[in-house]
C-alpha cells in the first residue's frame, strides 16, 4: 500500500523540519530571509502546517481545519515552540487520515488544475514538504 511508503516519509521530513527549526541559534533568525529564498523559515513552517492541515486533514481526514494561506506568509513572528508543536501535531493527523484512504480514488478537489488521485496529491505534497525543508536548511546555514 502506498500509505505504508508515504507515512514514514511525511514523519521523517516533518521531524527533520522540527530539528532544523531547533537548530537556529537565534530564534529571531527564523523570521529572516537571505539569498534567493524570499520566505522566512518561520513562514515556511506555518505554510507546511497550514497546507497539510487543510489539504490532508480537512479534505481527506475531515478534521474541519480552516486554512488562512495568506497569514501563513504574513504572520508576525510566533514562538519557535508554537511552530514545532504545530508540526508535531501533523504526524498523528497524517497517520489517521491516510490509514484507510483509497489512494486510487479522486482527490476531493482539482489539484494542479486537473482531477487527480489521492495518491498523486499525497506524493506531490510530500515532495513539496521536502522542497521547503531544503529551503529552511539552506536559510539556517546562511544565517548561522
Amino acid at each position: 500500500m502506498l500509505q505504508a511508503i508515504l507515512i514514514p516519509f511525511y514523519e521523517r521530513d516533518i521531524r527533520q523540519l522540527m530539528e532544523e527549526l531547533s537548530l537556529f541559534e537565534r530564534e529571531e533568525d527564523l523570521w529572516k530571509v537571505r539569498g534567493s529564498i524570499k520566505n522566512a523559515s518561520g513562514h515556511l513552517a506555518l505554510h507546511i502546517t497550514g497546507g497539510l492541515n487543510y489539504l490532508v486533514g480537512t479534505l481527506l481526514g475531515h478534521t474541519g481545519y480552516v486554512r488562512n494561506r495568506d497569514l501563513e506568509f504574513s504572520s508576525p513572528p510566533v514562538p519557535r515552540e508554537q511552530l514545532i508543536a504545530g508540526l508535531e501535531a501533523l504526524i498523528p493527523m497524517i497517520q489517521r487520515s491516510l490509514s484507510t484512504l483509497d489512494m486510487a480514488s479522486d482527490y476531493p478537489i482539482p489539484f494542479d488544475d486537473a482531477v487527480r488521485t489521492n495518491g498523486y496529491v499525497l506524493l506531490q505534497l510530500a515532495l513539496h514538504l521536502n522542497y521547503h525543508l531544503g529551503q529552511v536548511n539552506y536559510l539556517r546555514r546562511m544565517l548561522t
